[in-house]
């Protein structure tokens, strides 16, 4: 399928729950909707974690040399990387729930 193809499909999706009350009606469509929110997160998580680690990498040597503020940055860098892993991790669980209970 191709990228425009899924934008399309989404956007319908989209159209009819909000035209409808399926998403408050029907579990297995509220789980389907949830997964792919939750999906969209942790990519856009997973894409945070990238870059704040390639920040983190780009810094790292000027530290060695004795720079206080950048030292100071990667602490604040790796506080907000740990939160978004723990997040990450707790999306990860929903996620698992989600798949558990389309399986039935």
């Amino acid at each position: 399928m191709t990228d425009m193809e899924k934008k399309v499909m989404v956007r319908l999706c989209a159209k009819i729950v909000a035209e409808t009350d399926l998403y408050e009606t029907d579990k297995e469509v509220q789980n389907l909707i949830d997964w792919v929110c939750l999906s969209e997160q942790m990519k856009e998580n997973n894409n945070t974690i990238r870059n704040l680690t390639g920040e983190y990498k780009k810094i790292e040597p000027d530290c060695r040399e004795g720079v206080w503020a950048q030292l100071e940055r990667m602490k604040e860098l790796c506080k907000e990387r740990n939160n978004l892993y723990e997040k990450q991790n707790d999306l990860k669980g929903q996620k698992w729930k989600i798949e558990k209970s389309l399986e039935r």
